[in-house]
């Protein structure tokens, strides 16, 4: 049965959101899959990903061929390194050690990556919230500026409609 690690959709029409899934290839895209992986929103920014990497690790090496999208996800996670790197200990290349301290070692470069990526957004949704409200301030100031003369002109108008009264 060949099986493929792939995205099955879900969520509403302009909302997807995926699960991950090893299903047999001949299996619809949103129908019976024999286990669930984890799951991919793209919606927010940096998109959500949760991934049992352990799991996949275990059906790539049993044979499962992931989507490009999937292969793309999954590199993302770290699950095709530790695959790779399971590769190398079963031919002799490296210890279970060593293999788990560079896995290791690639998930804190990645967390730091990530995490710069999500500073560097929050950062600019603040310099754009920062602009639009000095904009806002230069629109305010500038319609009390029109505003100040009109009030001028009407109090000089009363003062002398005032004026003609009492005589």
């Amino acid at each position: 049965m060949p099986v493929k690690i792939r995205l099955q959709r879900h969520g509403k029409k302009g909302k997807p959101y995926y699960w991950i899934v090893a299903a047999d290839s001949r299996a619809k895209r949103d129908g019976k899959y024999l286990e669930k992986l984890g799951a991919y929103n793209p919606n927010t920014n940096p998109a959500t990903i949760e991934l049992d990497v352990n799991g996949a690790v275990t059906w790539l090496q049993n044979g499962a061929q992931p989507t490009d999208t999937a292969k793309a996800i999954l590199s993302y996670k770290g699950a095709m390194l530790k695959n790779h790197l399971a590769g190398g200990v079963r031919k002799g290349a490296l210890t279970e050690e060593q293999a788990e301290e560079k896995f290791n070692a690639w998930l804190e470069e990645k967390a730091a990556k990530v995490e710069a990526k999500t500073e560097g957004l929050s950062k600019a949704d603040a310099d754009a919230k920062a602009k639009a409200l000095d904009a806002e301030k230069a629109v305010n100031e500038a319609r009390i500026a029109a505003a100040a003369p009109a009030e001028e002109a009407t109090e000089d108008g009363e003062a002398t409609t005032a004026a003609n009264e009492e005589e």
